[in-house]
């Protein structure tokens, strides 16, 4: 109860522009494959500075914004086809490659003019702070925004199950997934023209229905406390803005 309170006193404050968000604390997951861009690999400038200033108007309604950063457009970990590698030192490399992403999106943030700070789970302490939550809290708390990197710190966790493990500890509101198309859907709608889509979903449907929104470790840890899911599509621009506004965008997780 006292964790809701604080909570809704963080979104109740009003920001500088007069509009009043619905949340006062979100955690944004945003894969490797959103900063790749039409180049279908790597970091596309264009594409990461867009989502800088996208984020940037956020902060500016008085959000307090963590991000936890994916590394598929560098390494997919254990996914990695026709590279015969451990899953363990697989999963490791792509916590590299999230440190990379982080770092790459620190800098078009700062370009911003967004004061930012990336916390890592793994030791690299020439670039990177190591996760500590009431440091992550303070942080926020100065307006700062704090991305994520290397996941949990441990092999066979998703970043998906970091997001949601790191949304508990700092006690945000809501994890925003971002994701390529307008939220959850019975099918994949890229290949499946008629796929349902759902504005809302139970945790137990999506568990039950073996829908691809989060990982299913990420989806009961959400589920036992109680975490709200918007997953939408991250390529419509100002979208991040409307739902942390409270428009209906994108699908919600929700309990039943």
């Amino acid at each position: 109860m006292a964790a809701q309170r604080t909570a809704s006193k963080r979104a109740s404050k009003p920001s500088k522009k007069g509009l009043q968000p619905k949340y006062g604390r979100i955690v944004l997951k945003l894969s490797g494959e959103s900063l790749q861009g039409p180049q279908g690999f790597g970091i596309h400038v264009e594409t990461i500075q867009a989502i800088a200033k996208e984020l940037r108007e956020v902060q500016a309604l008085g959000v307090q914004v963590a991000i936890m950063v994916g590394g598929g457009n560098i390494f997919r970990g254990g996914r990695q086809k026709g590279f015969e590698i451990e899953r363990a030192t697989g999963d490791y490399m792509g916590m590299l490659a999230t440190a990379i992403n982080a770092l790459a999106l620190q800098a078009a943030l700062e370009r911003e003019g967004v004061h930012t700070r990336v916390q890592s789970a793994i030791a690299m302490n020439e670039v990177a702070e190591p996760f500590i939550r009431r440091r992550a809290l303070r942080h926020l708390e100065k307006g700062r925004i704090v991305i994520f990197a290397a996941g949990t710190g441990n092999p066979y966790f998703s970043t998906d199950t970091a997001a949601a493990l790191r949304a508990m500890e700092i006690k945000a509101d809501v994890i925003l997934k971002a994701t390529r198309v307008d939220g959850i859907y019975d099918a994949d709608p890229e290949r499946v023209s008629n796929a349902k889509f759902f504005s809302q979903i139970s945790y137990r449907d999506v568990l039950h229905q073996d829908l691809k929104v989060m990982d299913s470790t990420a989806i009961s840890l959400c589920m036992d406390n109680g975490m709200p899911i918007v997953v939408f599509n991250m390529n419509q621009p100002g979208n991040i803005k409307r739902v942390v506004l409270g428009e209906r965008v994108g699908s919600t997780v929700t309990p039943a």
